[in-house]
């Protein structure tokens, strides 16, 4: 296969994608993906798979302990014939037989279950049947559909670094304008955010915030991104907010990315999206050998959906393209 830059030739010709219904409407054209799911024994999950193989997107390869599984699917009507099941006697076994499948390409799409995000990934990290792409960092990242403003917003790492140094929120940063930008965003606002929109010695994020902004116009990141921060989430997201409190820039109140201070507060902020303000999400990781779905064990089927959705849409675009995340400039 060719090595091309997808940042010079394919994404700036794609469509900006503003709607998950977007997302879903291209997939539906690309070639059929499979699905290996890791502790699938959970209604929801089951729905989501049902969903996926209804739309014509591909099938599934359903991980984990196969009494409980049937049962699951009975319990809310699913018929398991569509499906592959391959049992495993626990969540910690499904993870790894499931990301082995994918490993050994007989899966596209690895998704996580019913099973806690620490023993999910750390089948992904394994040196011997982990997805890991040696020399790039994992980073997570949600997606929020913002339906007032017509986009997207890519919020991270809410799942998976528990409190970055500034030298990985760099990285992570790049991360989601990768996934940004197959989106269709051109050139993503980055907004670095802490709890106030001045620089505190006090607070080191608002420091690593300043020094981020700074690299971004000595031009240290190698995608086409504009960053900028401290931002507070509201004049991040909210030019009328930024207008009240005087900041002035292209990025303020229009960021389509938001790096969060640590995992706390970006894992607070995405569920606050989900059960407080009913906002559609989707979750997938960055920097695996191919695209893998990470959501709450809570979250909806219309949430896991839309999280297929998007990991269809990269599995084509890595199908079609070598691709390759950007590089930080020291």
């Amino acid at each position: 296969m060719v090595m091309r830059d997808y940042t010079r030739v394919t994404i700036l010709k794609k469509r900006r994608m503003t709607r998950f219904a977007d997302i879903i409407d291209a997939v539906k054209k690309y070639e059929p993906n499979t699905v290996a799911v890791a502790a699938a024994n959970d209604p929801d999950v089951l729905e989501a798979m049902r969903q996926f193989h209804a739309e014509d997107m591909g099938k599934g390869i359903l991980v984990g302990d196969e009494e409980k599984i049937r049962e699951a699917a009975r319990d809310c009507g699913i018929e398991t014939d569509i499906f592959e099941i391959v049992h495993a006697d626990n969540a910690v076994e499904a993870a790894r037989t499931a990301t082995k499948l994918v490993r050994d390409g007989k899966a596209d799409i690895l998704m996580k279950g019913y099973i806690h995000t620490d023993d999910f990934l750390r089948a992904i990290l394994d040196k011997e049947i982990g997805l890991r792409v040696p020399g790039v960092m994992m980073s997570h990242v949600f997606i929020a559909e913002n339906r007032a403003e017509n986009r997207l917003i890519f919020v991270t790492d809410s799942a998976m670094n528990i409190e970055p140094t500034l030298e990985q929120k760099a990285t992570i940063a790049l991360n989601a304008v990768y996934l940004a930008r197959h989106l269709g965003y051109e050139k993503p606002k980055v907004g670095i955010l802490a709890a106030v929109e001045v620089v505190n010695p006090a607070m080191p994020a608002t420091i690593e915030a300043s020094c981020l902004s700074t690299m971004a116009k000595r031009r240290q990141f190698s995608e086409p991104c504009e960053i900028d921060g401290p931002f507070g989430l509201d004049n991040a997201i909210s030019v009328i907010a930024a207008r009240k409190k005087h900041i002035s820039g292209d990025i303020a109140g229009r960021c389509d990315v938001l790096v969060m201070p640590d995992i706390e507060s970006g894992n607070i902020l995405a569920k606050a999206l989900v059960w407080l303000a009913d906002i559609p999400m989707a979750g997938v990781l960055i920097g695996t050998t191919k695209p893998v779905v990470v959501t709450s064990r809570a979250d909806t089927p219309v949430t896991r959906f839309n999280s297929l959705a998007v990991a269809t849409y990269m599995a084509d675009m890595k199908r079609r393209l070598m691709l390759k995340i950007g590089k930080v400039r020291y």
